[in-house]
């Protein structure tokens, strides 16, 4: 992998903020672009199955978003400054190996969230969306997502 760069940094960082101020709006967003592609996705998670759509106000819903976008940008940080992704320990790239296995994650998946988590940064962003931004945030998910595959035992 070529050297991820301050700028790219930067751009990952400006937009995560962008991000933040609208998680709520932003969340449903991300959800979903995710149910239009794979709509039996939605019994992969607890906090979506058990409705009709996607449910608003919900923090479980919002949370996880977040989570994910954290991790994307925690992860263009570590590229940063170490070069490579470094997960917070072991255990929770095992975890998270785990569950994407129990869930039946397959590779279509991550490519979908990843175009979802694209066009959810494009709407935070509105008109300061650029390629330049939008390959500041695949190079890390394309990372992280490699790391859990892997502790996916593929």
């Amino acid at each position: 992998m070529d050297v991820f760069t301050e700028k790219q940094e930067a751009l990952v960082n400006s937009s995560w903020e962008a991000f933040k101020k609208n998680i709520p709006h932003l969340s449903i967003l991300f959800y979903t672009l995710i149910l239009e592609k794979v709509p039996e996705s939605k019994e992969m998670f607890s906090f979506l199955k058990d409705f009709d759509g996607i449910p608003h106000n919900n923090t479980i819903l919002e949370a996880h978003a977040e989570m994910i976008f954290d991790m994307t940008r925690d992860a263009a940080v570590q590229l940063r400054s170490k070069g490579k992704i470094d997960l917070a320990d072991d255990v929770t790239l095992e975890y998270l190996g785990s569950v994407h296995v129990q869930k039946g994650v397959i590779d279509h998946h991550f490519l979908v969230f990843k175009e979802a988590m694209l066009k959810t940064i494009k709407k935070a962003m509105d008109d300061k969306w650029s390629e330049e931004l939008s390959c500041a945030w695949s190079i890390p998910y394309d990372e992280l997502a490699a790391s859990i595959k892997k502790a996916m035992g593929w």
